[in-house]
């Protein structure tokens, strides 16, 4: 099952992340995981949040600039090896990955990584013939 994220584009400079943290707060809206990538110039803040088309309407209502993505996350067994073993499923596949982040928190005592495909649909796919379980955005959303 595919999540939905958001993508906010931030001026990198001092503050800049704190306001679109500190606006979801004032509305009630918890972040459950966030990343952060930058140039010089920007910075791209992903994050997982519930109600994800009322949390993008409200940020472009403030003017940040917000793009939904879709995103897929899996547990990973929380050992050594246990994502080098998910990594696996796409040796060979063709299936690109753009990028990936942990959850703040694990799901039934494993670790939870966000993945950003290039063809999700084909990775579920082959992630459920590996019997890789993909956590459901109720649980991802909600935790």
């Amino acid at each position: 099952m595919k999540i939905r994220q958001l993508s906010l584009f931030l001026e990198n400079k001092p503050g800049r992340l704190t306001e679109p943290c500190r606006f979801l707060a004032a509305n009630g809206i918890n972040i459950r995981t966030l990343t952060l990538a930058d140039t010089r110039q920007f910075g791209i803040l992903r994050i997982v949040a519930p109600e994800p088309d009322r949390t993008a309407e409200l940020l472009a209502a403030a003017g940040y600039l917000v793009k939904v993505t879709e995103v897929v996350a899996l547990e990973v067994p929380d050992q050594p090896g246990g994502l080098a073993g998910v990594l696996e499923v796409f040796d060979h596949s063709g299936i690109n990955i753009e990028y990936m982040y942990a959850l703040a928190a694990g799901h039934k005592g494993k670790a939870v990584i966000v993945f950003r495909f290039d063809q999700p649909d084909l990775a579920i796919e082959r992630l459920n013939a590996a019997g890789v379980n993909i956590v459901d955005s109720a649980d991802v959303y909600q935790g």
